[in-house]
């Protein structure tokens, strides 16, 4: 019971995490595109304010694909902790499997022997 309630409470950790970094993000995207509206028409005007414009969107750039990278990375080791996860499970399925085909034989043979005990009792009262 307790580790269902500590599995859940993770889980709703990480959805607020992962809901709150969103919402950073939105955040950042709204506050980027309202400053380029804002300064676009000032910094078109002018050749010195183009440039600006420009080393301004090329460092946001760089700044994304770092966060995509850094995006793409906890994916892959997600997707990498997924997979084990399945490894194990499927492994936990086939000895499961194996365990039931077990148990299921070892019952043949105990009624079997069952069977063969009752004959030799039938016979030796006989």
């Amino acid at each position: 019971m307790i580790q269902k309630t500590l599995r859940q409470t993770r889980k709703h950790y990480d959805t607020y995490n992962s809901l709150l970094e969103i919402k950073d993000l939105m955040l950042k995207e709204t506050s980027l595109l309202n400053s380029i509206n804002l300064q676009f028409d000032n910094a078109i005007t002018s050749a010195d304010g183009r440039i600006k414009l420009t080393n301004s969107l090329e460092g946001i750039l760089n700044g994304t694909q770092q966060k995509l990278e850094k995006v793409q990375l906890t994916h892959e080791l997600e997707q990498k902790s997924c997979n084990t996860i399945k490894e194990k499970y499927t492994a936990a399925i086939s000895e499961q499997r194996r365990s039931s085909s077990l148990v299921k034989l070892f019952q043949e043979e105990c009624a079997r022997n069952e069977r063969l005990r009752s004959q030799m009792h039938e016979h030796r009262i006989s």
